[in-house]
């Protein structure tokens, strides 16, 4: 079905960047046609936006109650939006690794809206990749096998007191509130009814019932078979954008290619469901 309030342009991969409107100024039309191109395309890109912290904050509340994250640096007087933010003199930088936000948490997040601050003059793209269209791909004997399975995720191993070694120059919080939780490793999708593959490299630990050492040949195999191209695209930053993704139904990274450069990111993450198996 067509669009008729907003133009929506299909990325090669994964996502769409949604034009013609204002953020701040949407019409109950567009407000219909912007959450179904959220459900459809997993993650959608906006450009020449300029919302303020409390604009931020608005348009995430019309999605769902803001699950504020423990572990990172929240933006000064404003404790629901996390600063995804990387120093001209640091070496790593957040969300490096393929990954999909809060897994580790019983009831995992629906969405995260990203918004750029402070840009380098060059890189600092993100990836994003459609797990949905993966795992739809993926052969009809193993989809069945791992519509069985569930998986253990940790924030243990990333932002956990006995991680603080591997952070090299990040900055951390509550490194007591971490933990394990089990999910499905295929879920339904809550909003479009798809299945997902609900595994990601940077919190998934292990298959349930399984050691880590049996675990990991079949979640690299997902891994690289979920991040091949046509799954794939790559977002290019600009003054004004923002991205607003899925948790449940693409992963994401971030590319440390601009080393010497501040990037100031600033997130919303909006609170989701529990999550259901596919069957």
């Amino acid at each position: 079905m067509a669009y008729e309030s907003i133009d929506v342009r299909k990325l090669a991969g994964c996502g769409a960047e949604v034009l013609g409107l204002d953020l701040n100024s949407l019409s109950n039309r567009q407000w219909d046609e912007v959450q179904r191109a959220f459900t459809e395309h997993g993650v959608i890109f906006f450009r020449d936006q300029h919302l303020t912290p409390e604009q931020h904050i608005a348009f995430a509340r019309r999605w769902g109650t803001i699950d504020v994250n423990r572990y990172f640096t929240p933006v000064a007087g404003y404790p629901e939006i996390a600063e995804v933010r990387k120093e001209p003199d640091q070496k790593r930088n957040i969300g490096e690794r393929w990954h999909t936000d809060h897994t580790y948490d019983q009831i995992p997040a629906m969405g995260s809206i990203l918004v750029a601050r402070e840009l380098p003059s060059h890189g600092g793209d993100t990836h994003f990749a459609d797990i949905c269209t993966a795992f739809d791909a993926l052969s009809d004997g193993l989809k069945q096998t791992l519509r069985g399975m569930n998986a253990v995720h940790s924030s243990a191993h990333i932002f956990g007191a006995q991680a603080k070694k591997n952070h090299g120059d990040l900055t951390f919080y509550n490194a007591d509130q971490v933990g394990d939780v089990i999910h499905p490793v295929v879920i339904r999708h809550p909003l479009s009814g798809r299945e997902a593959l609900y595994v990601n490299a940077d919190f998934t630990v292990r298959f349930e019932g399984w050691s880590k050492e049996d675990s990991k040949p079949l979640l690299d195999y997902l891994y690289a078979h979920a991040t091949q191209d046509r799954f794939t695209s790559t977002f290019q930053w600009r003054p004004g954008s923002i991205a607003f993704w899925d948790n449940r139904a693409t992963w994401h990274r971030a590319i440390n290619d601009y080393h010497g450069e501040r990037r100031l990111m600033h997130r919303i993450t909006v609170a989701g469901c529990a999550l259901e198996a596919a069957s």
